[in-house]
């Protein structure tokens, strides 16, 4: 995301005839909409390995596995914002009602970047656990083979899991999903990131 909002107070409505037409993707914020910068190769990758991984995984269960063009709607009394999750995953039939946004996400998933960290750790991640549906929120380092898992928990307290390269394996609970950081990290160059 850029630093400031491009258009102030325009409704969610109004927002979606935009993006609609929109040549860049926007993030909506209450009112605001702000410019979505573009990835970097290590960025890329990961989000499509893993979304290849899980869309082989779910078939056949229910579930859809979307990519960055498909936005999240965080819609509460306070809040109403659309988000670009890297990848997202639904189980939910409520979520075929809609063709551009989903609402009843089980599984988001953010991969890093220097722009955008802070703001994933920080206020996004406050702003995803206002959904009910929400099981995970995934954190992937492009840098370096980590990656954090924040689960809901009965309590409705969220418990992070750290996967690095001594474990090899990681495990995404809300899909009964277990891969490799081999398979996760495929093709990314570590030493192109670190050029950055």
């Amino acid at each position: 995301m850029i630093a400031s909002p491009q258009n102030f107070n325009i409704t969610p409505e109004e927002y979606l005839q935009m993006e609609d037409k929109s040549q860049i993707k926007h993030e909506y914020i209450d009112g605001e909409i702000y410019a979505m910068a573009g990835a970097s190769d290590a960025h890329v990758t990961i989000s499509l390995n893993l979304a290849a991984l899980l869309r082989s995984h779910v078939r056949g269960r229910g579930c859809r596995v979307y990519i960055s063009d498909m936005k999240a709607r965080i819609e509460t009394k306070n809040k109403n914002k659309f988000y670009y999750p890297d990848v997202m995953v639904t189980c939910d039939k409520r979520d075929q009602e809609t063709t551009n946004y989903k609402s009843f996400p089980c599984l988001i998933v953010e991969v890093l970047s220097d722009s955008t960290e802070a703001f994933d750790r920080g206020d996004k991640f406050a702003d995803y656990q206002t959904l009910e549906s929400l099981q995970e929120y995934v954190l992937i380092n492009p840098k370096s083979q980590r990656v954090e898992c924040f689960r809901r928990g009965e309590d409705g307290l969220w418990i992070l899991e750290f996967y690095t390269a001594e474990k090899s394996v990681f495990q995404l609970k809300s899909v009964e999903f277990e891969g490799s950081l081999a398979d996760l990290y495929e093709d990314v160059s570590f030493e192109l990131e670190s050029e950055i």
